[in-house]
């Protein structure tokens, strides 16, 4: 297959390597706005390069995987689905998830197919879990817990585009409560803080978040977040039910100590960065997006999927601005 990648920052870079193993990729062709980084990506991985993404998607590449910046996701989303090229995109749809509302339109009358990024959804033990609730081994869920905790924070110039940490951060935790659950997200309410860098603040930002959910069954979610935690990278899931409990992550590499002193788990070494602890997801992710681009597999995540994560985390950012529950019927 001719596969098409957008954008070759720290996220499509690990994309390139990640698709240049896949068996199914025949040739790649890469693209970026900075001068210079298609012909850089080209050389280390094989590649094409490609002057501009509007070139690239009139290539009529079998897919493309977009990995650019999130103000284009839209943009680039609606321009491979207008031409019938099967699109990935890592999330967000849109900044505004009433944007992404054309969108949904768009895909569901043209049929072509498209899968948004949520690598969790393909890691071994998040679809074990998974696995257990589905058949019934948990009984029915009392509590969800979804824990995703940054060693270092992103750069300052991140922060400021990206929407915030519940938009940013907490997207990912809302998506696999509802994909894990099968349940939709009635009410939230956040809450944040800021004690380290005074950026985060100076964007209306938070470095550190929890969040209460109320999902439509009854199970209650709990999400914690933060951009400092120092022993780590620290991302779980943790199902507790009515029959049993299971948890995803808790691993080796959890960066989390024990204050028995005959405890040794976990053994280590910590996970340290998104890229490390999620590498298979990502492959997976990628090689099931190429058999949804060659017809032979339903895509996994949607773009429905996308915008009512985003939804819920707008909510959320509703939420902890003004300090109270939000229903969700008050965004939509």
């Amino acid at each position: 297959m001719r596969i098409g990648l957008i954008g070759l920052g720290r996220i499509g870079a690990f994309h390139a390597a990640t698709l240049s193993t896949l068996d199914r990729v025949s040739t790649l062709l890469v693209a970026d706005v900075v001068p210079g980084q298609a012909e850089a990506m080209a050389a280390r991985f094989g590649a094409v390069p490609v002057d501009t993404a509007a070139d690239l998607i009139a290539a009529n590449p079998d897919a493309v995987v977009i990995a650019s910046s999130t103000p284009t996701h839209l943009g680039l989303l609606t321009a491979a689905v207008q031409v019938g090229v099967p699109a990935f995109c890592e999330k967000p749809v849109a900044e505004d998830p009433v944007a992404g509302q054309n969108l949904l339109a768009l895909v569901e009358d043209l049929g072509v197919p498209v899968q948004i990024g949520f690598q969790r959804r393909f890691d071994p033990a998040f679809k074990a879990a998974k696995a257990e609730f589905d058949a019934g081994t948990l009984g029915w869920l009392t509590t969800v817990r979804s824990t995703t905790m940054d060693q270092l924070p992103p750069p300052a110039a991140y922060v400021a585009t990206s929407g915030g940490i519940f938009r940013d951060c907490a997207v990912h935790d809302i998506d696999t409560l509802r994909w894990v659950t099968g349940q939709d997200v009635v009410e939230v309410h956040a809450v944040g803080s800021n004690r380290g860098d005074a950026f985060f603040g100076e964007v209306g930002d938070v470095d550190t978040a929890s969040i209460l959910l109320t999902l439509d069954e009854g199970t209650i979610g709990v999400v914690s977040n933060t951009r400092y935690n120092g022993e780590g990278y620290d991302v779980r899931l943790e199902l507790h039910g009515s029959k049993g409990s299971i948890s995803a992550g808790l691993d080796d590499g959890l960066p989390l100590r024990s204050a028995s002193p005959d405890v040794q788990f976990p053994a280590g070494p910590r996970h340290r960065y998104f890229m490390d602890r999620f590498a298979e997801a990502f492959r997976q992710e990628l090689a099931t997006f190429l058999e949804v681009a060659a017809g032979n597999l339903p895509s996994p995540c949607t773009i429905a999927d996308g915008l009512e994560d985003s939804w819920i985390a707008e909510a959320c950012t509703r939420s902890c601005r003004e300090h109270r529950p939000v229903n969700l019927s008050e965004i939509r």
